[in-house]
Formats: C-alpha cells, structure tokens, sequence
C-alpha cells in the first residue's frame, strides 16, 4: 500500500492495534522511514537477566501510548516500522548466557579462565558468537540505510548496537555519541568477554569516526575508567550526575546544563539510552539498577536541545530494558520520542 493510502486509511485516534509493529502503526518496511530492530540479547549480563526480553515487552507497552507526541505532532506519518524480533539471536542468547553464568561464577570465585581449558574454550566461542551478532546487525543497518531509512535499534543488553555504530561509521566520517547511562561502559573485556554490555564505549571509541563521547548521569564506575575519561584529551566529556545534581542544587538550570552538554557534540549525532541512567522508580528491572539518575522530562529536554541547536540525530539505541510492563511503557515512549525528534531532527 502507498503511503499516501495508509495515512488516508488510519485514524490515529483509535486504539493500538496487536499488529506486529511499534504503536500499533499501520506501516511495513517498504512505507516507513524509520526501521527498528529489536535485539533480544544478553549474554554478558553480569547482574540482573531479563533485559532479552526487552524488544518484545517495550512492543506489548507501545500499544497503550497515543501517538500525539508534542515536539512533532504529525512524526508518526513518516512511518516507523520494527522488523520481527529474530529468533535465532534469542535462541543463541540462551545457550551462551549459560556458559557466561559458569564464566562469571568461575571468576567471582577467584579463578582465572586460563586455568580451565573447557571454560576457555566456552569463552572464545562466546566471543565469536558476539561478533557474529554485530556483524549480523551491522549488516541490516547498511541495508536499510541503502534505501535511505533511519534505523533505532531496542536491547538487550547495552552491548548490542555495536554494529550499528559500525556501519554508522562506515557511512559518516565524522559523528559523536550522547550516552546516557549511569555507567561508563568503558571497560576493556570486561570478565573476559571482549564484547560486554560494560565494554559497549570502549569498543565504539576504537571507531576513529567518533569524534566526541558525551556520557551524561554517570554515577557507577571504576578508577581504571576515570583515567579513560580523563586521558582521553577531550575526546570524552563525563557529566557525572553527582557534580549535575550539585550544579542545580546551586541554581544552574537543566536547561542551561543542556546546552553546554550539546555544545561539545559534533553535527551529526547518534544517541545511546542506556535506561539505568533514568530514576529506577522509571525501569526498576533494569540489568544493573543504580539510585541516582535522570527524570524522563530531563532526558527529553537534553535531546530536544540537540534538535533544537540545528545538529542532526542519526541513529540511536534504547537498551537495558526490563521485562515488566513499566519497563516496557518507559522505555516505548523513549524510542517514541528518539522516532520523532530524529525525524524532526532532519527536516
């Protein structure tokens, strides 16, 4: 159906309908601007499990949201269509999410992975299984952006757009990362796995295509971390939400903290959500929960200064999700709302 057709056929007043797609939107991957792929993977969680099950809980909570969203009313009709959560990536997530339970176990114990053959073996395979899952992705976002469509990308554990920020970087020379998380994700293989959920940053910053990292509600981080951040000679900007917490509690406005976070970011923008750098009142499931954080309005409001100073949003992910329905609603009006303001973002 063109698109013309769909937009006269569907009455954004109704109910979400149970079809397969974000919102209940009556778009396929031919008629939608914007493709969202769901990565149901968390094989190097390495505290809460559940965050697999993120795709399909934020697409169950994204039929309870209206579609009239204020910063662009009318964003729906460019179209937003999220393929089928593949199954084999889910298939594969649970048989190499045992074998990293047994490696971090083994860790946690005192031991070293070297020292057991089998376990090494499980590890290196676990690795190349997580390569394979980029390479997998990395592959879907060059095809989709060959036919001019923007792509989002819902976790899963934050270790899964990794492929998506390497194919950005294969089609932009130059781009920045605004990272929201209450992590800083900049550990080097991480228990072992080179391609952990807390490695996603450092494995992105091996891209010489991102220019600039700005990390905003960071609270929950290593002394081998800071030193990244604080050799890295600019490349990375910590907002730690502790050092933001006592800025406003002196009087500087979030508005004005936005700005200044904005204003070290390149012109083409990608932007990580990791969902624990919210409140845990807002995803209490999520894999690693940290007290602290940001509220949705707060994270909103960042985002729309990024549109909003002409810079441009290219991609993005929502990761980290939990597998309750609050989880799920917070975290649908998130990729809602990253749908809309990129959109805008390019017109």
């Amino acid at each position: 159906m063109a698109t013309r057709d769909i937009l006269q056929s569907f009455n954004p007043n109704d109910l979400g309908v149970d079809n397969g797609n974000l919102l209940g939107l009556p778009f396929d991957y031919d008629s939608a601007n914007i493709i969202v792929f769901g990565m149901p993977w968390e094989v190097t969680v390495s505290y809460r499990a559940g965050t697999a099950a993120g795709p399909q809980t934020v697409l169950a909570a994204s039929r309870q949201l209206d579609i009239f969203d204020f910063d662009n009313p009318n964003g729906w009709q460019h179209g937003i269509f999220m393929e089928q959560i593949p199954s084999h990536l889910q298939d594969k997530n649970v048989a190499l999410r045992r074998d990293a339970a047994r490696i971090i176990e083994h860790l946690e114990q005192g031991k070293l992975v070297e020292e057991d053959a089998d376990l090494s073996e499980r590890l290196d395979r676990l690795n190349q299984e997580c390569q394979a899952m980029n390479q997998w992705l990395f592959d879907r976002a060059i095809a989709a952006m060959d036919r001019g469509k923007h792509v989002g990308v819902i976790g899963g554990d934050h270790s899964v757009p990794l492929g998506y920020m390497q194919a950005l970087a294969d089609r932009y020379s130059d781009f920045g990362i605004l990272h929201i998380d209450a992590h800083a994700d900049l550990r080097d293989a991480y228990e072992g796995f080179q391609f952990s959920h807390a490695s996603i940053m450092f494995n992105a910053l091996k891209l010489p295509q991102i220019s600039k990292l700005v990390q905003v509600g960071i609270r929950d981080l290593c002394h081998d971390e800071v030193e990244v951040i604080e050799r890295s000679q600019g490349r990375i900007s910590a907002y730690y939400d502790p050092m933001l917490k006592q800025k406003m509690y002196a009087g500087v406005s979030w508005l004005e903290l936005c700005r200044q976070m904005v204003s070290e970011l390149p012109p083409q923008v990608y932007i990580s959500f990791d969902v624990d750098g919210l409140d845990p009142k807002l995803c209490s499931n999520t894999g690693t929960p940290v007290p602290g954080g940001l509220e949705l309005e707060q994270a909103f409001c960042l985002f729309r200064e990024v549109v909003q100073s002409g810079r441009q949003i290219i991609g993005f992910d929502v990761c980290e999700v939990g597998d309750q329905e609050w989880d799920g609603n917070v975290a649908a009006r998130v990729v809602y709302k990253l749908c809309n303001l990129m959109d805008l973002s390019h017109s």
